[in-house]
């Protein structure tokens, strides 16, 4: 399965923080924002990835990420000029996709704890596979209403009456179909094509499978100031408590065998004397044991 970051768009609710730097190079806590979804996907076994984002921002993530050789991987990087919906991405890396499956993440979605991404990735063989995430606010985000049974029965866009309290977060797994299903949408009343409507598009076919996430996992969107500030404090929070990092794709690759122990200490030998690099080093200390 190949995977697609898509860090877009003009982070205008972070401004003016966004006039620095784009909303996924803006620091969760310790670790620029694209670490996290980069670490997921890494995390689930997807090692061959397409990032996707503005003209002017792809150089510093070029910068920073370079090719993923150090962590085992392969990254690719494609253009959003306009952006025209979180869909658009698969038209711009329909060359990238290939005949290929496909995982699309958003680039400041932050995930952490249980097992459900990994259940989905590893059972995932054909049609689509999303998330539910119960939330306060559903009329943020794209809502899924399910049945008694737990399937999937509609699913809205920002809708002013949600008919559930679950969110569909920005982590989605599709077959390739999705390609010729996006080609053939329709923008939506705000020119853009929907991620929405691609889902609707598999349930209808019967294809959509929709895993809902336990009351022990975490969900954050970091694009407005005040959830960026969340999102840092919850992460340092966890990281003291427990003395691990969330979002580190070192370790994931690590852990994944993307990367040898040879390899992650030649990483961290590269580094600054800092508390980043100390960590690594407490990983390969835990690995000897």
């Amino acid at each position: 399965m190949k995977g697609i970051i898509l860090a877009g768009g003009a982070g205008s609710r972070l401004f003016p923080l966004t006039l620095v730097a784009s909303k996924q190079l803006q620091p969760v806590y310790d670790k620029p924002m694209i670490y996290y979804p980069l670490t997921t996907l890494i995390e689930n076994g997807v090692r061959d990835l397409c990032l996707i984002s503005t003209p002017q921002d792809l150089p510093r993530f070029r910068q920073l990420l370079g090719n993923g050789k150090n962590w085992g991987l392969s990254i690719d990087y494609r253009e959003q000029a306009k952006p025209a919906g979180i869909a658009q991405a698969f038209l711009i890396a329909e060359s990238f996709i290939g005949k290929d499956a496909v995982t699309l993440i958003l680039g400041d979605n932050i995930f952490y704890g249980a097992d459900g991404f990994k259940r989905a990735f590893d059972g995932f063989q054909s049609g689509a596979s999303i998330f539910g995430y119960r939330v306060t606010d559903p009329e943020r985000y794209g809502v899924v209403e399910f049945d008694e049974a737990g399937k999937a029965i509609s699913i809205e866009e920002k809708p002013k009456a949600p008919r559930s309290n679950h969110a569909v977060p920005g982590l989605y797994l599709y077959d390739n179909q999705v390609v010729e299903i996006t080609k053939n949408l329709k923008p939506s009343a705000r020119g853009e094509l929907e991620i929405t409507d691609v889902n609707v598009a598999y349930m209808k076919r019967g294809e959509l499978k929709v895993h809902q996430l336990s009351r022990g996992f975490a969900w954050l969107d970091a694009g407005t100031s005040s959830s960026l500030h969340e999102a840092s404090a919850y992460v340092q929070t966890i990281e003291k408590r427990q003395g691990i990092k969330i979002g580190c794709p070192e370790e994931a690759a690590f852990h994944r065998d993307f990367i040898t122990r040879d390899q992650l200490e030649k990483l961290a030998a590269q580094m600054p004397n800092c508390e980043y690099r100390d960590y690594l080093h407490r990983v390969l200390a835990e690995a000897a044991r």
